[in-house]
């Protein structure tokens, strides 16, 4: 839940986590784009299974994951219960967001001498990022925008930290680190609008039942005279918002020193190119969709290092790695 169609290809993040005291500031998540499916073998380096040491078949997710550009910040106060914007500072000239400047704008400098003045009632502060899909070989040209918090030392810190990115780009190597977990929030397939029988999994009704065969049996009880959230009707199935939670980073790389592309190239995807990042297990979504890597909000209570990968099924008969 809920089954109701998602706003947009790129989901909304409404939580980010905090990172432990002393560690440096940095952003806590970034943009891929989903290639595609494939299988390596790995050395299992959990060390309380029977497997461990032995090599372990795991089948991974493909992202393909340009560099993020930085456009900007934003501050959050607190007041009532409820966060408020502060204040904002935007790069107007950069001319792959903004065709034009805006009539009336402040300059950066000034904008950011705003904000610092505002600093000591700041509770959160994000990053305003965007990611340009052409990057990785695909044919939009509208960037996707969104915003990304910032974590790790004090505010100033912060501040500091990305008053310097601001017009510059965040490498992968920054957010994503192999062997770690990551948070992957998507878009689902879109399957448009079903019955019950394939939206819920419902029987059907023998032959003879009346009037209909492909709906459920009742719709609830006399009272309350109401029909339920509960009964399984006809609706959106797809194109659902959903998280999953602690994927676990299995490489990064890219594509020109560890070649992952199949023969012919990913299905619905074509070839990546530049940097690559591998997840354990699948990601929602088909092909080509833009996927939100996040910092993990539940930390996994194991820790494990950079896996070991002696073989990727990409091109004809595998690669050794």
């Amino acid at each position: 839940m809920p089954r109701s169609r998602a706003a947009g290809l790129l989901p909304r993040i409404r939580t980010w986590p905090e990172l432990p005291e002393g560690e440096k500031p940095r952003l806590l998540g970034t943009i891929a784009y989903k290639a595609g499916m494939t299988h390596v073998i790995m050395i299992d380096d959990r060390q309380t299974v029977p497997n461990a040491g032995k090599p372990l078949f795991k089948a991974v997710t493909v992202l393909a994951i340009p560099p993020l550009y930085v456009l900007g910040m934003r501050l959050y106060g607190y007041r009532d219960g409820y966060q408020y914007v502060l204040g904002d500072a935007l790069n107007y000239s950069d001319g792959r967001v903004f065709g034009g400047k805006p009539k009336k704008y402040s300059s950066l400098e000034q904008s950011l001498k705003d904000l610092e003045s505002v600093l000591g009632d700041a509770v959160r502060m994000s990053a305003i990022v965007y990611s340009i899909p052409k990057d990785v070989g695909l044919t939009q040209r509208r960037p996707f925008m969104m915003e990304v918090a910032v974590s790790g030392g004090n505010m100033k810190q912060r501040f500091d930290y990305l008053s310097a990115l601001i017009g510059a780009s965040v490498s992968a190597e920054d957010v994503v680190k192999p062997g770690t977990y990551m948070d992957v929030i998507s878009v689902s397939k879109g399957k448009g609008f079903q019955g019950p029988v394939k939206r819920f999994g419902i029987k059907r009704k023998q032959h003879k039942s009346r009037k209909s065969v492909r709906e459920p049996g009742t719709l609830g009880p006399w009272h309350p005279a109401a029909v339920m959230r509960t009964v399984p009707m006809a609706g959106q199935m797809g194109f659902h918002q959903r998280i999953e939670y602690n994927k676990r980073v299995i490489a990064l790389a890219d594509e020109s020193e560890r070649p992952v592309t199949p023969p012919g190239g990913f299905l619905h995807f074509g070839v990546i190119r530049g940097k690559y990042v591998m997840l354990a297990g699948s990601v929602p979504g088909p092909a080509k969709r833009p996927v939100i890597l996040r910092y993990p909000l539940r930390q996994p209570s194991i820790r494990l290092g950079v896996p070991t990968i002696t073989y990727v099924d990409s091109v004809q008969g595998g690669v050794k790695q």
